[in-house]
């Protein structure tokens, strides 16, 4: 079916009013915003995605719907920055994701901070337009939106942890 061809979606950052906005709680409606985000983000190209999480362990990365996003997604010019405090649990638990982070390498740069505490590590997506922050890790509370207060806010925060960071998460490893 053509849908897809005959939405009408408003340039970045008015189209992200197209997300939900304002609060969230539990693991269901994060891990539907989190399928979300990244499938309104193919439609509407944006140029630029940062995630951050500790460990990204309660993160639907690993469903195809989620890599299927980020794969159409994926295109020259495009930037993805993933902050974590470690990538284990991604590369134990998320293979699709992994895949999909070995063949666009050259778009993703993954840094860590290994000193952080993660209880005070930001668990977030933010884009230009949008962006979703988990408060309560316990219960997968947060707020999320397009208002601009919030992405600067959540923006400065990235940043600074990003500059604390480290890089991490090789797409490749080599080995005698």
């Amino acid at each position: 079916m053509d849908s897809d061809k005959t939405e009408t979606v408003a340039p970045m950052p008015a189209g992200a009013g197209l997300l939900k906005a304002g609060r969230f709680a539990g693991r269901a409606e994060f891990e539907q915003l989190i399928r979300d985000t990244f499938s309104r983000a193919a439609i509407e190209g944006w140029p630029e995605i940062i995630i951050s999480d500790a460990s990204f362990e309660d993160w639907p990365l690993r469903e195809r719907v989620v890599v299927d996003a980020l794969q159409s997604w994926s295109k020259t010019g495009r930037h993805f920055t993933i902050l974590a405090k470690r990538f284990d649990s991604v590369q134990r638990y998320q293979p699709r994701f992994v895949t999909w982070r070995k063949t666009w390498s050259h778009i993703i740069e993954c840094r860590q901070i290994t000193s952080a505490d993660p209880l005070d590590f930001p668990s977030a997506i933010w884009s230009r337009g949008w962006v979703m922050q988990r408060l309560d890790l316990a219960r997968s509370n947060g707020m999320c939106g397009p208002e601009p207060d919030r992405r600067v806010a959540l923006r400065e925060l990235l940043a600074e942890r990003l500059r604390g960071s480290s890089p991490g998460f090789a797409a490749t490893t080599l080995g005698l």
